[in-house]
């Protein structure tokens, strides 16, 4: 099974996710973006703005998560924005072909809330001020509370738990999705 946590920048994904993971130690965490790196490193001469929009990354990222659980045992917890209807459904897909089941949870917040999370995020200012970031980034995460705020009708609706975050913490917000979960840990 894979919890995948869905959602825009700022909504407070991959703290979620590290709680979870302290709660439930038995749940391994899935990031799909590393897949994304890896095609970006090896596909640097084409021309593409999100890794997202290649075809293999929407392929390779159900046969990356059925590699894993197959040699761990785990079940996931992926955090990943999939913000494209279409995207998300080929994700969807792909998974149900390599037989893992997906419990999708979307967490949310108005556009406020997302837009001050993103510009006080000290973690990533210092990724930034070290270098291990491109500057160009909390640009392209501020781009993408509009994209989220057009997107999120589907998205809630393709949902299997919608979490408002404004209100609540990430240990609030782990809970809620712990106690949802069809497979209990």
């Amino acid at each position: 099974m894979i919890v995948w946590l869905n959602g825009t920048f700022g909504v407070g994904k991959t703290t979620t996710a590290e709680t979870i993971k302290e709660r439930a130690p038995e749940w391994r965490l899935f990031d799909p973006e590393w897949v994304g790196y890896m095609l970006r490193a090896n596909l640097s001469d084409l021309k593409f703005s999100d890794f997202q929009e290649l075809p293999p990354w929407r392929r390779l990222v159900p046969h990356v998560a059925r590699e894993i659980v197959d040699l761990t045992g785990d079940n996931l917890i992926a955090v990943q924005s999939v913000l494209r209807r279409p995207f998300w459904n080929e994700l969807c897909d792909g998974l149900a072909k390599e037989g893992l089941e997906v419990f999708h949870v979307v967490l949310d917040a108005d556009a406020q809330t997302l837009r001050q999370r993103i510009a006080g995020d000290q973690a990533f200012q210092q990724a930034i001020a070290t270098g291990r970031v491109d500057p160009g980034g909390q640009v392209f995460r501020l781009e993408h509370v509009d994209m989220y705020v057009e997107e999120r009708a589907w998205m809630t609706e393709a949902a299997d738990l919608v979490i408002d975050t404004v209100a609540l913490d990430p240990g609030g917000t782990a809970d809620l999705i712990l106690k949802a979960m069809p497979v209990q840990s």
